[in-house]
């Protein structure tokens, strides 16, 4: 039963990376600086194979620990898009632009992403792109730490 539910997390992790991969290449949809944070929790919970492979409950925790932090993510991306929080400078709007030149502002346009984190770009049932996220992958953890429990 521990593999079958670690098989079951390993395929939450790659369903959110192709399903992210999929919205991106064939959607059309550029991410953000904190939608690409998301992914790389995900990379790391697929490290969670190993255990499938050697006995180790150290495989597990790594993806448990790796989902984990993508739904951290999540959550904070979701607090930037419902302005909860700001968010990094160089993916979201605000910013003091008193004092510029017009030779500054227009370099800071320029030079600004193209896509914003503090918008919300997708979103389904009231819930963004990075809020599913966050819900997918705690629940991949949840998975991850039931696993250990198994025999």
């Amino acid at each position: 039963m521990r593999r079958q539910v670690q098989a079951l997390a390993l395929a939450g992790s790659a369903g959110l990376l192709l399903g992210a991969l999929a919205f991106e290449y064939i959607g059309g949809m550029a991410p953000c600086a904190l939608c690409i944070w998301q992914r790389w929790p995900h990379v790391l919970a697929l490290l969670g194979a190993g255990g499938l492979l050697l006995a180790s409950p150290v495989f597990a925790l790594i993806g448990a620990l790796g989902a984990a932090a993508s739904g951290t993510i999540g959550v904070y991306h979701t607090g930037v898009e419902r302005s909860w929080w700001p968010g990094p400078s160089a993916c979201s709007a605000g910013g003091d632009l008193s004092g510029l030149s017009a030779e500054e502002l227009l370099a800071q346009i320029l030079s600004a992403p193209v896509v914003r984190c503090d918008e919300v770009p997708w979103e389904m049932l009231g819930l963004s792109m990075a809020s599913w996220n966050a819900v997918a992958s705690f629940g991949i953890a949840t998975l991850w730490l039931v696993s250990l429990r198994l025999r």
